[in-house]
């Protein structure tokens, strides 16, 4: 396992270097110049038409528009908002931070981008239900003799599913657990298997009714919690802000258990755990909005990039501050235990939240990655394959529970680089399309 390790390091260092950093946020910041910064003017537009598209018209699709961001939602509201914010700043300091909100707001016009390509290019499959995401707007976009381009994306999202979606989640849920209440690994294995194969087995219709009811559900109350910790300590948030920003550009020395940081490792745990929450870039909550119920593609891109204003410029900054407030970020502990100590440090039932706030989101993205890496396999493979796919999701919970957290959390970085190479060189590629359906939208 040991070599194992070392190997993934390497590639990690190689996959998340200099150029991928670059090119997620270069790619982001031209799509957002492109489309005339309309993510960030438009966002109380999105949030009306988010309301409006709570119940599904006649227009061609699997599941309102408002499912489908609760999907798309399912799978990015999880880990990475909890242990992926701790581990950035464990790895990265304070700074880190900040690099995940530059990550965001660029982000957004990138999964605004990623939302309206897959609606305008996505397909019917074998049994009529509407398909997409980037391995269909690379092969439907860009032309068939860069099908194998697609074919590629899939391969890293069928796999990557695993990671991202699968074990890293079982295993944080099982951290938390244990630090919370001691539960045995047996129980939380058997219990998180067997309320994923009754969802799971019923499709992307059951994903998305469980979504709209659960993301909103927990990130009320994940939300309401970090606010009241963070109004404890009011008058301390000025100096948090200041410290985030001074690292950010000056890196952060050792203290504490804390082993230091420069700011090269701010930018690179902060980008890559940004990334990581939010999926921007990686065209993941492409394929759930494929499966709207809408017949125009702009107005699923601006629902879609919500996903990103409140995945990470909302509920990981309100866990970054609860951290950061708490005084025990330079502790020497990281991942999920850092930020259940952390809400606990700031208010005693703090942990609790956080632990089963923890599950929940965990929970959902099991279930939204699975439809990601299903859609993925299908692509490969034909529908045929759905089936033995969700079996084998299934059946790779349990193992996620019982493996080491830097094992795992290496893994996933891994594939989330890969995936999202094709998928950058795709949006860099019909960017004009997306510029011109984007004009041809507010012109009228």
């Amino acid at each position: 396992m040991t070599s194992i390790t070392r190997i993934l390091e390497t590639a990690s260092e190689l996959i998340w270097g200099p150029f991928t950093l670059a090119l997620l946020l270069l790619v982001g910041i031209y799509l957002s110049i492109g489309l005339r910064l309309i993510p960030w003017r438009k966002i109380p537009a999105a949030f009306s038409l988010l309301s409006e598209g709570r119940i599904a018209d006649k227009s061609n699709g699997e599941i309102p528009p408002f499912q489908a961001l609760m999907t798309a939602l399912s799978a990015t509201v999880g880990t990475g908002n909890i242990a992926g914010v701790a581990t950035a700043i464990a790895l990265g300091g304070p700074g880190a931070i900040f690099w995940m909100w530059i990550t965001a707001a660029f982000g957004m016009a990138t999964k605004y981008a990623e939302a309206a390509l897959a609606v305008k290019y996505r397909a019917t499959d074998e049994s009529g239900q509407y398909v997409g995401g980037p391995m269909y707007y690379i092969r439907n976009g860009l032309g068939k003799h860069w099908a194998w381009l697609g074919g590629l994306f899939a391969l890293f999202g069928m796999i990557a599913a695993f990671g991202i979606g699968n074990l890293v989640q079982a295993n944080s849920v099982t951290e938390a657990l244990r630090t919370a209440w001691k539960i045995p690994y047996w129980l939380i294995a058997t219990v998180m298997t067997g309320l994923t194969a009754i969802v799971i087995l019923g499709g992307v219709k059951r994903i998305g009714e469980v979504a709209s009811f659960l993301v909103p559900v927990m990130a009320g109350v994940y939300i309401a919690g970090a606010i009241y910790i963070i109004g404890i300590h009011i008058a301390e948030v000025p100096a948090v802000f200041q410290l985030v920003i001074n690292n950010a550009f000056n890196g952060t020395a050792a203290v504490g258990g804390f082993a230091g940081a420069s700011m090269w490792a701010a930018i690179r745990f902060g980008v890559a755990r940004g990334v990581f929450s939010n999926e921007a870039g990686l065209g993941s909550a492409a394929i759930a909005h494929a499966a709207a119920k809408t017949n125009n593609p702009v107005k699923q891109g601006l629902i879609a990039m919500l996903g990103v204003f409140i995945d990470t410029l909302v509920i990981c900054t309100l866990t970054a501050l609860v951290i950061l407030l708490s005084g025990v970020w330079n502790s020497g502990k990281t991942g999920a235990m850092l930020s259940v100590w952390a809400f606990q440090a700031g208010w005693q039932g703090g942990g609790l939240v956080v632990a089963f706030g923890l599950c929940v989101f965990a929970f959902t993205t099991i279930l939204g990655w699975s439809y990601y890496g299903e859609r993925c396999a299908q692509y490969l493979f034909g529908r045929r394959v759905i089936i033995p796919y969700r079996l084998l999701w299934i059946v790779m919970i349990p193992i996620g529970t019982y493996g080491k957290l830097e094992f795992i959390w290496l893994l996933a970085d891994v594939m989330n680089g890969l995936m999202a190479l094709p998928n950058l060189i795709a949006l860099v590629a019909l960017s004009p399309v997306v510029f011109k359906i984007t004009r041809r939208y507010f012109s009228t």
